[in-house]
């Protein structure tokens, strides 16, 4: 009995030990944490300075340049140069004054205060960077943190579906081995847009990562088979209700895409739009293989439904690249993509995947 008391003892201890040590490194770290966030704003405060400053050149030599045109006279040019002057000091007094307002509130009030929020925080030891925890679980709302002026990159999931084919060397869909119907394609994925131009956005850099299954179902009853290297469409001995070949692939997009856009500004933010305006892509995406299947179903001679399911290699090319484009207004666009890799390996009909159909890109 007195083990079991001294153990609780002894635990007890290590637990008023180990709160009190939890409290001392929480407010260390609320102390950090602040510094570093009126470090932060401080720095914010330059840049706006720099921001306000290097758009109002921009705004001048627009000026300018309708002077030299003759659009508008010397006087006025010199009324226009003065008002933008005005109008960017009073953006940067007034986004100033809101940092300083930031500032105030966490000085005065801590990470509590400023953020209007309660904090969760569980700190079970590890150094830690800024609001990023080694071991433990942290909570923070980010009101306080900075809106950002210009964001230059935004992301898409981008969802993709349509009719797939495939057609080799002298070969047209018209005399293509495939179901122009039944066969189809989907695409799921992501994609980063990234303005190119500093001060204009219509040329936008697109990238990211997307998942291809590329469908085919063969005409005239028949089914992939392999024969050795080579893959080789076969007549099935019995009436199949369902024949289709899959290939699966990782692939990374690139695009450039062009188009109008909309430029919004506010006190605190610039931003480009691209809504109810016409866009156009163009651009290729290369990647792996990710598997390839053989599905078809028939009745056999007792009139049994069978259904088969065939994975393997088929001697399907592991590297898949080619060219894609799309054209389309707001999130949605025609889409189509073309492989410029062989769909099997020492295919004497060099048959290339080709897919048309819809593109969704919802941000």
């Amino acid at each position: 009995m007195k083990t079991i008391v001294l153990y609780i003892a002894v635990i007890t201890a290590g637990f008023i030990g180990l709160s009190s040590n939890a409290q001392t490194k929480t407010d260390s770290t609320e102390v950090y944490r602040v510094e570093r966030r009126i470090e932060n704003l401080n720095k914010e405060k330059e840049t706006i300075k720099a921001e306000e400053r290097e758009a109002l050149k921009k705004e001048v030599e627009m000026i300018e340049d309708r002077l030299a045109k003759g659009e508008i006279t010397l006087a006025e040019a010199e009324t226009q140069k003065k008002e933008a002057a005005r109008r960017r000091a009073l953006n940067i007094e007034n986004r100033i004054s809101i940092v300083d307002s930031k500032i105030a509130l966490l000085e005065r009030n801590g990470l509590e205060g400023a953020d209007g929020v309660g904090r969760i925080e569980i700190n079970l030891g590890g150094d830690e960077d800024d609001d990023h925890q080694v071991f433990g679980v942290f909570y923070e709302k980010d009101e306080d943190r900075p809106v950002k002026y210009d964001r230059r990159t935004t992301s898409d999931l981008v969802i993709g579906i349509g009719f797939n084919n495939a057609i080799g060397d002298d070969q047209s869909l018209e005399d293509s081995d495939f179901k122009i119907a039944g066969s189809r394609f989907f695409e799921l994925g992501v994609a980063w847009k990234t303005r190119v131009f500093k001060n204009s956005n219509w040329l936008r850099f697109k990238y990211g990562f997307s998942f291809q299954f590329n469908g085919l179902k063969p005409t005239d009853n028949r089914i992939y088979e392999e024969n050795g290297d080579v893959t080789e469409l076969v007549e099935f001995p019995l009436d199949l209700d369902k024949s289709k070949f899959r290939n699966d692939n990782l692939v990374f997009p690139i695009h450039f895409e062009f188009g109008p856009s909309k430029r919004i500004e506010k006190e605190d933010r610039i931003r480009y739009s691209t809504d109810n305006k016409l866009h156009f892509g163009i651009g290729g995406y290369g990647g792996l293989r990710l598997s390839s299947r053989m599905k078809y179903k028939f009745d056999d001679e007792d009139g049994d439904r069978v259904k088969e399911k065939v994975k393997g290699n088929f001697n399907a090319n592991d590297f898949v690249y080619g060219l894609s484009s799309y054209v389309g207004w707001n999130g949605v666009a025609l889409y189509a993509k073309y492989d410029l890799n062989d769909i099997f390996e020492n295919d004497p009909n060099g048959l290339k995947n080709i897919s048309l159909g819809v593109r969704f890109d919802i941000d």
